[in-house]
């Protein structure tokens, strides 16, 4: 069976990047987050496409010790599954994935103990069904030179998915696999940061580099699976501005993926590109568009203008204040944005909030920082929200409010927001059923 074939049959991706090779504008945007609001945004906006909807996790978020979340695998797993059963979408249509499954985790340990912890939470992953497994060895663990051969990332690369192969077992649903390690710096690029897209060969160089890892690893069918090669396409995003996709300086690297058996392009740091730059990117074989910090982004704005909302109205109590609870926290644990955030305090202060890499997503979980988002949304949920209070926080939503179409509730207005952020990206994607038909 040929190789775009075995694609199309072991899962609902292969059969959308069959088509986008064969020149169809259509491909998938991946919501990497674990935050509930921009799942259920993202599976709501998915069942209203009817578009398979991708929701992954990364090997920070996610994996066997809990990661930041404190969810493992499985957890995850399931709180997805749930959602999709609670908001109508087809168990077909969800796809779960893992990103940089790797060692970067417990790259402060030497080689050989990393992988074993990255083998252990590729194990885990598989086992919890997730269908989509990017292999991610690029970073060096502790012993390690700080430059990888290409030929050791392929080789540990292997491992895993060996790994995740014996997990499975016999289960009849196979994952599929991204390869390639090129992407931006983790939060968005830095001052002075050039944006180069990969080069053409290095591309071949990547794949050539494991079909050999795979093969000597007894692993060669498996390279059916491999739907995907991580390249950058030669755009990011900083704390205040925004490189936009270069059609023209991509057009080598999106012609050599053709050369490929099968596979496309997955981009990273895709976040708060103009929409024309999404539809040139699924355009050109950049069929996985992978969302960061977009969506968290449009949630703390929603989040930030209910308090707004809440500060006008009678009965407002400052302990609801969610920006007071994460200034409080972010000040007492600076570990996730002080390396990220220069300047003096007062700029660190305005970035803390306001910096498109978004850094208050690593605070939603912390306690005193549910404790005043529950406030802040059970003190809105009393009562419906003014008209000329949302007009005057949420414009963009008025519309959909007067139609009849969008509540004026604080879940509604918090999910149509993130909604509208990931809007542009599954306008991109297209037509899923005639992709799959």
């Amino acid at each position: 069976m040929p190789a775009s074939s075995q694609r199309s049959t072991i899962s609902p991706l292969g059969a959308i990047f069959d088509a986008n090779r064969r020149g169809r504008a259509t491909g998938v945007f991946s919501v990497c987050c674990a935050h509930p609001t921009v799942i259920r945004a993202a599976l709501e906006l998915a069942r209203d496409r009817e578009q398979v909807a991708v929701i992954e996790s990364t090997c920070n978020q996610v994996n066997q010790d809990g990661g930041y979340t404190g969810m493992t695998p499985i957890a995850f797993a399931d709180q997805v599954r749930a959602m999709a059963r609670e908001v109508g979408l087809p168990d077909d249509d969800l796809v779960l994935g893992g990103d940089h499954l790797g060692p970067q985790p417990w790259r402060d340990l030497p080689a050989d103990a990393a992988m074993a912890k990255a083998v252990a939470m590729i194990e885990t992953y598989a086992r919890a069904g997730y269908g989509k497994l990017h292999l991610d060895c690029s970073m060096a663990c502790a012993d390690d030179p700080a430059e990888l051969a290409d030929a050791v990332i392929a080789e540990r690369a292997a491992r895993l998915a060996a790994a995740a192969e014996a997990a499975v077992g016999t289960n009849t649903t196979r994952p599929v696999y991204v390869i390639g390690t090129e992407v931006p710096a983790p939060g968005g690029m830095g001052e002075g940061h050039a944006i180069m897209p990969t080069r053409a060969d290095s591309v071949k160089t990547t794949w050539r580099a494991h079909e050999t890892a795979f093969a000597q690893a007894g692993l060669t069918p498996i390279l059916a699976r491999v739907v995907a090669i991580v390249v950058q396409p030669g755009l990011d995003f900083g704390n205040e501005d925004v490189v936009r996709f270069d059609p023209a300086g991509a057009a080598e690297l999106a012609s050599a993926v053709l050369a490929l058996p099968g596979a496309v392009y997955e981009a990273h740091s895709t976040d708060y590109q103009p929409s024309a730059s999404y539809r040139a990117l699924v355009a050109m074989h950049f069929a996985i568009l992978k969302v960061g910090p977009a969506a968290t982004f449009a949630l703390r704005e929603a989040v930030y203008a209910l308090e707004d909302v809440a500060r006008e109205l009678p009965g407002w109590n400052p302990r609801w204040s969610v920006r007071d609870a994460l200034e409080a926290v972010m000040l007492r644990e600076p570990r996730h944005w002080a390396s990220h955030y220069g300047g003096d305090p007062a700029r660190q202060a305005y970035l803390r909030h306001y910096s498109y890499s978004d850094r208050v997503r690593y605070y939603w979980t912390e306690p005193a920082v549910e404790i005043a988002v529950d406030g802040l949304f059970g003190f809105l949920r009393t009562e419906p929200l003014p008209l000329p209070l949302v007009s005057r926080y949420f414009p963009q939503h008025i519309p959909a409010v007067a139609a009849g179409k969008l509540l004026a509730t604080p879940d509604d207005l918090a999910r149509a927001s993130v909604k509208a952020a990931l809007a542009p990206y599954a306008s991109a994607c297209g037509d899923h059923a005639l992709a799959r038909a």
